[in-house]
């Protein structure tokens, strides 16, 4: 009998027919018979994945597998992925470079309290314990080796960031602006948590928080939107009084001569004009009248209503406003939600006014006295502000009211016109573009919503010292302006408008159409590639999701974990988040 109790091993033969080639595994024994060497096969393997092939070969040569769970534990993961996104847009952007020329550990704690404000928002106490080595929250701290830091040394940090700010937004304005540029400008208000910033002041607050004290900020932004320059005020200071220091930092800061500025009828107002614009040579303006200036032009016959029934924009001139421009637009869509609007406040007025009413004609506990009656009314009238629409006349024992049809009339007459105000001359500025630039002002409002609740939340502001509160605010904007650009670059992967080009418009006075590309991500939650559409914020945490995994080996010598060997490996990447990082072109490793 020949001995068949040899070694198992897997043959691999190669035959190549019309130019292909084919590989065929057998699993085969080897043994002697007749002092001859044979071959026993005992079964064909080749219709196996070639990975379970090259563990039959390797085993059958005494090699010992384990499961990869009995091999390996995976002892951290760390949320990478929105970290390598962001901060390689920081550095693609040359942010380094731009807040300090050299390397050093400030530069780099300020760019960690940019990032954060972007992929986590928070105080900086939580910051400094996400940036920690023990507490950390992703890879941040480690990308840029500021693991050691406390909460001392982001305040040290945002002390030598507000010295800098001069220098930094000087260097942003050398990239954005440039001599006969158009820069967009607004205000707005934030309120405090605490009282003692000196910054801190009761004002008109845009929040409608009441009983808190605020603070004013004031953003200048480039056409496009971006965000070039901040500066934080006094909470009481009126809007119009923050355009002073505007002009004196564009033109001697930023050394550019001649600019166009625009800015809402609230911020570019009558006393601005004469004591300040009229004043800068180089300088031109556009904002808008307000209402009850347009209806005193329509009233003295210097525009008439008719001039609207061919066209939606015309040029007009009053002698109110020599040397200017004026250019009158009419939306019939704008005129359609204001009539709306003010039907719907008018009626609610009229319940409210009717509930007093009756309340001064009940038998039980009657609503007496001119000041009761009067008080009631007052809150309602301030409730909904259209009080100038109604005639109410209060007695001792009754309240009387209807609406003013006549004032109703007239302002509905003018529903959805407005007035464009310029200097710019007609050479340098068509009508067209003066009413596309002061539209262009809603970016700013953009800005303003991503800057205090949508993305950054500048609020609430815990900073006592008023260096440090202007700090908070200026890192806000520099994370607002790298996520500007991400924006740009993942247009296509998230909702909005990526094909700003090619939209429909009627004319410039009309709302833009969306485009075909936006309306289809819309509709069918999928961009054009197939994935599905984003929100910014939810496609930085589909990023999150690509995790650092720190990984060791089970059964070592040493029980001591530091002494393990440790190996990272990072997460397979979807196909949409290796999208996301072509748009952004910037690595995933950092």
């Amino acid at each position: 009998m020949p001995d068949r109790g040899g070694p198992v091993h897997v043959a691999t033969t190669k035959r190549v027919h019309k130019g292909k080639a084919y590989y065929t595994h057998l699993l085969r024994r080897t043994y002697r018979e007749g002092g001859k060497v044979k071959h026993q096969t005992l079964g064909n393997i080749s219709h196996l994945p070639p990975q379970v092939i090259d563990i039959i070969r390797g085993a059958l040569k005494g090699q010992t597998y384990l499961p990869a769970s009995e091999a390996f534990e995976v002892v951290r993961s760390l949320p990478h992925g929105h970290v390598a996104a962001v901060l390689g847009t920081w550095r693609k952007l040359e942010m380094d470079r731009l807040i300090s020329t050299s390397p050093s550990r400030v530069r780099d704690m300020v760019t960690a309290m940019v990032i954060s404000r972007i992929i986590d928002p928070t105080s900086k106490l939580a910051t400094c314990r996400g940036l920690k080595e023990q507490t950390r929250l992703s890879t941040l701290g480690e990308a840029l080796c500021v693991e050691g830091i406390d909460e001392d040394d982001l305040y040290e940090a945002m002390d030598w960031l507000s010295g800098e700010q001069p220098r930094i937004e000087g260097e942003l304005a050398k990239r954005h602006l440039a001599d006969g540029c158009l820069v967009l400008y607004d205000v707005t208000s934030t309120y405090y948590t605490g009282n003692h910033c000196s910054l801190a002041k009761f004002g008109h607050s845009r929040d409608r928080k009441k009983g808190f004290p605020q603070i004013l900020i004031g953003l200048l932004c480039t056409k496009e939107g971006c965000p070039v320059a901040v500066e934080v005020f006094d909470g009481n200071r009126g809007d119009p009084k923050t355009l002073g220091s505007q002009i004196a930092k564009i033109q001697g800061r930023f050394g550019i001569k001649r600019v166009v500025m625009v800015g809402d009828r609230g911020m570019i107002t009558q006393a601005r004009i004469d004591k300040e614009l009229s004043r800068v040579e180089g300088w031109d303006w556009i904002t808008v009248l307000r209402a009850v200036e347009v209806g005193s032009i329509v009233r003295e016959g210097e525009m008439q209503l008719s001039l609207f029934d061919e066209r939606d924009l015309v040029e007009i001139t009053s002698s109110r406003y020599p040397r200017e421009r004026l250019i009158a637009c009419r939306n019939p869509l704008l005129a359609k939600e204001r009539a709306r609007k003010r039907e719907a406040l008018l009626e609610a007025t009229g319940k409210d006014l009717e509930k007093i009413a009756l309340a001064t004609r009940r038998e039980k506990r009657q609503l007496k006295g001119e000041a009761a009656i009067g008080l009631r009314v007052g809150k309602v009238i301030d409730r909904y502000k259209v009080g100038k629409h109604f005639k109410v006349e209060i007695g001792e024992e009754g309240l009387h009211y209807e609406r003013d049809e006549a004032k109703i009339a007239g302002e509905a007459a003018l529903d959805g016109i407005y007035i464009v105000r310029t200097s710019a001359p007609q050479e340098a500025m068509s009508a067209e573009e003066a009413v596309g630039a002061y539209k262009s002002l809603s970016m700013v409002e953009q800005a303003f919503r991503s800057l205090k609740s949508v993305d950054l939340k500048v609020r609430p502001i815990y900073h006592r010292l008023a260096d440090r509160v202007r700090a908070h605010v200026f890192i806000c904007m520099l994370a607002y302006y790298v996520e500007w650009h991400m924006r740009q670059a993942l247009s296509p992967l998230i909702f909005g408008e990526e094909d700003k080009a090619n939209r429909k418009r009627e004319s410039i006075v009309c709302a833009a159409e969306r485009s075909d590309k936006a309306k289809a991500k819309a509709q069918t939650k999928r961009t054009q590639e197939g994935y599905p559409v984003h929100s910014f914020h939810t496609l930085l945490r589909d990023l999150a999701t690509i995790a650092k995994n720190s990984i060791q080996p089970k059964g070592s010598v040493s029980d001591d974990a530091d002494k393990k060997p440790t190996f990272d490996l990072l997460t397979t990447p979807t196909p949409l988040q290796r999208r996301a990082f072509e748009l952004l072109g910037v690595p995933l490793k950092v």
